[in-house]
Order: structure tokens, then sequence, then C-alpha cells
């Protein structure tokens, strides 16, 4: 609940929030509503961050906490042999006339209802209503993680506070719909050029059409066959996708260049440079650049902590389509979980929207796990 507003009301992505109070102990289905109508687009997280520092220290004194710009950490210290950390990121995408939140029957809309104020929510409660963990317990609740990896929250603490994300487990509360999702997929952006001739178009046969000479790019892609790979039962699907196109001078003019941008996600089994390999092989004979990449993450459902916590809370994993920051734990040697409310094909839409009972079914089994009953 918010308890207090100052500088205008809180939602609609134009208003200033100062001196919020939040109470962490509410149903956290109320908890996300609140969070939601805070807005929070990447790089404006502050007034967030702000309250939920706030929170943290008010509520969870039990906690130790730091904070890193608008990155929010906090921490048990008991000594227990196993440490289990919880991360979220505050950011959303940029508001699409979705705030404030609205609620209709069992629907909560609003923009970050799944991605991923829910989670966030059901992590703050949990932090501030399970004072004796069974295990010691990290939370992060992290900045920018919806822009460019530069600027990633995680990043900045693992460069510079890395003794914060050492655990023997990490769950990242991403919309999943209530399952487990392990492990994530790589993804690779590359940029295939073609060129030309330019001629006027009334002489055309003068010329060598360029975007004509993509065509075997996009025949090359539309015939691909994707792989499927099971790795420690979760069946990853890749996929080599032309997303863009772009090229062309004027009506009358053949062209004489063309780039087709390209998207490759792959299983984890691939690393990021046998990825490249691999599109190079696809795409024989035609200029590549490679603009982005990144590493997935294997499942590490062998782990003792992962095989507890699936056994505790009665779930079967599934392969984790799409990256997710798992892949930065995993990096670290740190098996991770994807687990939270949310149904991630409604992130980042005007409809985004959560189901309140994921909310209620998943803050109440990672309690059961937090809490060893």
């Amino acid at each position: 609940m918010i308890k207090q507003r100052a500088n205008g009301s809180v939602g609609g992505g134009g208003a200033t929030v100062a001196a919020m109070e939040l109470d962490l102990t509410v149903d956290p289905v109320e908890l996300t509503a609140v969070l939601v109508d805070v807005p929070s687009v990447s790089g404006a997280e502050g007034a967030l961050a702000d309250a939920v520092a706030r929170a943290l220290a008010a509520q969870a004194p039990h906690l130790q906490l730091l904070r890193s710009g608008n990155t929010v950490l906090a921490r048990t210290d008991r000594g227990c042999a196993q440490r289990v950390l919880l991360a979220g990121h505050l950011d959303t995408v940029p508001i699409a006339g979705n705030l404030p939140s609205r609620r209709d029957g069992d629907l909560l809309y609003g923009c970050g209802t799944s991605d991923m104020k829910s989670g966030d929510a059901m992590i703050l409660h949990l932090a501030a209503t399970v004072a004796e963990p069974a295990c010691d317990l990290t939370v992060v609740l992290y900045d920018c993680e919806e822009v460019e990896a530069a600027r990633n929250g995680l990043g900045r603490i693992e460069r510079e506070h890395p003794d914060w994300l050492a655990a023997q487990l990490a769950i990242l509360a991403e919309p999943t719909s209530g399952l487990v999702e392990a492990g994530c997929q790589g993804t690779l952006r590359v940029t295939v050029r073609t060129a030309g001739r330019r001629a006027h178009s009334a002489r055309s046969w003068l010329g060598d059409n360029a975007i004509h000479a993509a065509g075997d790019v996009l025949v090359r892609l539309s015939g691909y066959r994707p792989r499927s790979v099971a790795i420690d039962g979760c069946t990853y699907r890749e996929g080599l996708q032309a997303v863009g196109i772009s090229g062309g001078v004027a009506g009358n003019i053949v062209p004489d260049a063309c780039e087709v941008q390209i998207n490759f996600r792959f299983a984890p089994d691939r690393s990021l440079a046998d990825a490249q390999e691999h599109v190079r092989e696809v795409l024989d004979g035609f200029e590549l650049e490679f603009t982005d990449g990144a590493c997935g993450a294997l499942p590490g459902l062998n782990a003792p902590a992962t095989q507890q916590f699936l056994a505790t809370i009665g779930l079967a994993p599934v392969a984790k389509y799409g990256w997710t920051d798992v892949s930065r734990f995993a990096a670290l040697g740190i098996p991770a979980l994807n687990f939270g409310p949310g149904d991630p094909n409604l992130a980042h839409t005007r409809d985004e929207h959560v189901r309140t009972d994921q909310i209620t079914a998943c803050t109440e089994l990672l309690r059961r796990y937090l809490t060893g009953s």
C-alpha cells in the first residue's frame, strides 16, 4: 500500500513521486498494483528504487542493505550452509497508455504487471515476511534490464560488488506463467549485406540489383531446418529468422546495397563462437557482420540446490525460450532458474496483464521453499 504521495499522483507515466512509502507485508497482489503504478521505464527507476530501499530498511531489519545506482540489494547473514539469491528487475519498457493499473476480475492490467513487477512484489513480500529463512537469502532488485546489456544493473553489481552475487542457487522472477523454466537460449544478431551496381530503372540491364541479390539469403533462411535439443529433460528449439530488411534509393533507381537483419536463437549447448560459426556455414558466401550476442544458460538441473528446490515446490521444469539474466548467473557457475507469475507472451504489450492467482500461488510455493516447510 502507498502510505503517502507527494508532488502529484502516482501513475500515468508523467507524475513525480516523492516520499512514497510501501507496505511490503500486504497481499502481493495489492503490492503488485502499487509497484506498477510507479512508472519506472529503464533509466528512470529512481523513485521506485528509493521506495523499495526505504521499505526494506524499515520493514526487514533482519536484512543487510546495499544501494548501487538504482539497484537495491539485501541479504541475511545467518551462517547457513546454503544461500539462495532472488532477483528481479525494477524497470519496464516504455509506457504504452497502460498506466495506472486496473483490476478486471482475476486479472491485473498495466505496464510491467507481467514483466516483472508481479515477480518483484513476490520477492519483496517474502523478504519482509520471512525473517528466518531456512537458508541465507540474497535479494537483488536491479535496473536497466530492458535496454542494452552494458547498462544492466546486474552487470554493474558483478563488476563492483561480486560478493553479493555468491549463491548456491539463483531464482530469477521472470514471467513463466508459474512454471519453472530452466536455463535459457542464447541469442545472436547478424547483418548480411549484398552489393550491386546502381542504374536508372528504365535501363535496369545496366545495373545489378542488390535487393534481388538478397533473395538467396531469404531462400536459405526459409529453408532452414532448426534443431530441437534435449538437455536434462528440457527441449530447446532453435530458430534462425530474418527480422528486418532495408535497401533502395528511389523509385527509379536500381539499388546497389541491401541489408538483411537476422536473429539466431540457439540452444545452450552451443557457445557464442559455435553459434557464429553455424551462421557462417548457413550463409556461406555472404558478407556478415555480427552486431550482438549473448550465451545461453544450461539448465543446471543436476545441482543439489536445484533438485531441492524442484522437489520442494513439486513442479517439473521446462526449457526457457528466450534469453534472460539466468545466463549471467550460469556464467558465474551458479545454477539458475526462471520462476515467476505472469505470461511472458504478454510482456511489452499494451494489453499486458497478470493473473492474480498466479501471484498468490508463486508466492506461496516460494515461501514453502524458503521456510523449509
